[in-house]
């Protein structure tokens, strides 16, 4: 049963996983996009300018560093980033739920 003092409801509430989910999906479309703006873009920097992107760095031409040393650990930063955030939305979520002040106002 809700507690009239908590007017979110409790965490096993269908509006708290609805927010929460909410919440989630938005982070996750932003990690999304990043990734994708990667994906994307070592193709259209390879084909806008092929000069820069021929250019040697470390042995390498700039189009292999990034493909073949910088990419894998931009994506693990992501993920990094969306599991970090993911955390703390639920956090703040059951923090706010529970009425803990500190936690949901460190927004």
């Amino acid at each position: 049963m809700s507690d009239p003092a908590h007017p979110h409801g409790d965490i096993h509430s269908e509006a708290f996983l609805h927010r929460l989910m909410r919440r989630q999906l938005t982070l996750s479309i932003l990690c999304a996009s990043a990734f994708l703006v990667a994906l994307v873009g070592l193709p259209l920097l390879n084909y806008l300018a092929p000069e820069l992107m021929a250019r040697r760095v470390a042995g390498f031409t700039w189009s292999w560093l990034v493909l073949g040393v910088l990419f894998f650990p931009f994506v693990w930063a992501i993920a990094w980033v969306f599991i970090r955030r993911s955390i703390r939305l639920e956090n703040q979520e059951v923090a706010e739920v529970r009425g803990s002040p500190g936690v949901a106002e460190a927004r």
